[in-house]
């Protein structure tokens, strides 16, 4: 009996296993925080790489999700209460599928570019992987476990797909094609699909083709609204387009097209791709995100509205009918004042499983790392990196997150444990991306010390170079990277004591991975040659200002 009421109070958006009401210890950030606590936001509302969002409204909840590419879990689930303060409360995948393909980093593979859609009292997410096709992932409880995945088209090259339950109960499907599977982009498809959204009924039909005056139009979202069919998706560059609708009173089409935002007069490069969602009063809101650099896509939020049924997205500053972003706005009006959250960064490791930020670059072998309900560090093991490996782009466990900020500090406490090999074992504080840099703890036969290294073109296979080293004396340190805007740049410091930290080496500007921000975080690992065994316990990751 107690299920099914709080199955039904889930449905009506009444309570969630993760509501504000049960959440006693909600995290705020040091580094960012969108809700300025007088009412109003600034953008991003996320400044951290939630690539290619879409959000859904049920009741008066909100839910994100975000393209993961090849980082595993995958598909992040956030929460929020009012649009602005944002909770990672869940990953729709715990791993990549094809599991077998997976277990190797496959750089820019994996999750494209998902859409996140309420329909039958469940919570639906498809998304593209390129290789494979377009599968789909649903669950009743966004907060517990999501059913297994369903490949509802095979096909090579599909992506960025988006359902539509229409109103006589048929359920179609629009996509986008990426040209280096498909030979060919630009168009966007829709196919008919089964009642259950489960499988494509045809071979499809292009609905747009954007060679003309939309090139690489891709990213679509399907909506209906006033008798009219919509398709939200962007155009001309993932830095450097516009977010372009399309209407049409047949699903088929033809479709008009308006483009509804742009940079124009603004610093926010290529405004596009995102979500259009109302509030329980019917105001009309649209997120998207931002490409800047070695930051990733961040997150914005611009008021939206409707005009002779074509969307009105942000202020038309110059009077051109276009919309521009807005850098702050007050919040969306949702009926009451709920606190401000942020999605979390530090871990203190104090339980026994990894904290929501973290993700690996594979999908995980359960031998990588242990921690144990009574002790308050993570252990990551010395795994051997792949057997000719020049650096560290194709070893899948490192321990990542996502830059949280413009301007942030991570800092970490390592011992380093070699066991029976006296070198090969080294384990730190990485900054990763293309390009990659670390504060490395090693042995050798005259003891312990640190190095700076960095791999300039990591993703070609070049070399890890060492910039310095120094000698400590034992096998505990305390690891510090800042990181400042405009270009990213890294400072490594590192402590004996934990209290006075020195600088190392020299600058490193942080490069963007494979379709993905820089990623800050932690890696333990061998050489082929030395003997089994070591590990490196991490007492705590903490980013501050």
């Amino acid at each position: 009996m107690l299920g099914k009421i709080l199955k039904t109070l889930f449905l009506t958006g009444v309570v969630f296993q993760g509501s504000y009401a049960q959440n006693t210890d909600l995290y705020k950030s040091d580094v960012w925080v969108a809700d300025q606590g007088d009412g109003t936001y600034k953008n991003p509302i996320l400044h951290a790489d939630y690539s290619d969002p879409d959000v859904v409204r049920v009741g008066n909840d909100y839910y994100m999700t975000a393209s993961s590419f090849n980082c595993a879990p995958g598909l992040p689930v956030l929460h929020s209460k009012d649009m602005v303060n944002w909770e990672l409360i869940n990953y729709a995948l715990r791993e990549q599928i094809p599991v077998d393909h997976f277990k190797i980093p496959q750089h820019g593979n994996g999750v494209w570019a998902p859409s996140i859609r309420y329909h039958n009292n469940e919570i639906y997410i498809y998304w593209g992987d390129p290789d494979f096709g377009i599968y789909m992932v649903k669950t009743k409880d966004p907060f517990g476990k999501w059913d297994e995945p369903v490949l509802v088209m095979e096909a090579k090259g599909a992506i960025d797909p988006s359902p539509l339950w229409d109103d006589n109960g048929k359920a179609y499907l629009v996509h986008a094609w990426a040209g280096s599977r498909a030979g060919v982009k630009s168009l966007l498809t829709v196919h008919e699909m089964n009642s259950e959204g489960t499988k494509i009924l045809d071979k499809g039909k292009h609905v747009f083709d954007g060679h003309d005056a939309n090139p690489t139009v891709e990213g679509a979202k399907f909506y209906k609204r006033n008798g009219y069919y919509y398709i939200f998706a962007p155009a001309g560059g993932v830095a450097t387009g516009w977010q372009l609708v399309l209407r049409s009173k047949d699903i088929f089409g033809p479709y008009e097209e308006k483009v509804v935002l742009e940079q124009g007069s603004t610093k926010i490069n290529g405004p596009h791709q995102g979500a259009w969602v109302e509030t329980p009063a019917g105001v009309s809101w649209f997120y998207h995100f931002q490409d800047v650099d070695a930051y990733g896509r961040i997150v914005h939020l611009q008021p939206m509205s409707w005009k002779n049924n074509w969307p009105v997205m942000g202020e038309d500053y110059d009077g051109n009918g276009v919309g521009e972003p807005v850098t702050k706005h007050k919040k969306p009006i949702v009926g009451e004042t709920y606190p401000m959250v942020s999605p979390i960064e530090t871990d203190e490791f104090s339980t026994d499983k990894l904290g929501l930020q973290w993700q690996w670059q594979a999908n995980p072998n359960v031998l990588w790392s242990v921690q144990l309900r009574n002790t308050d560090y993570l252990r990551l093991f010395c795994r051997k990196v792949p057997e000719g490996s020049r650096n560290l782009w194709m070893v899948p466990n490192l321990l990542l997150q996502k830059f949280p900020a413009n301007n942030f500090s991570a800092t970490t406490k390592v011992k380093l444990f070699p066991e029976e090999a006296i070198s090969g074992k080294s384990s730190g504080l990485i900054i990763m991306g293309m390009d990659y840099a670390t504060l490395t703890i090693a042995s050798d036969k005259d003891g312990f010390f640190i190095a700076q290294t960095e791999a300039l073109e990591a993703i070609n296979g070049n070399d890890e170079k060492i910039i310095t080293k120094a000698r400590i004396k034992s096998n505990q340190i305390y690891f510090k990277v800042t990181v400042r805007t405009p270009d990213a740049t890294c400072r490594f410091s590192y402590s004996e004591s934990g209290k006075k930290f020195k600088q190392i080496g020299k600058p490193f500007k942080a490069q963007p991975g494979k379709w993905i921000g820089a990623k800050v975080g932690l890696f333990s690992i061998s050489t082929q040659k030395a003997k089994r065994g070591g590990y490196a316990d991490f007492d705590w990751f903490r980013i501050s200002e």
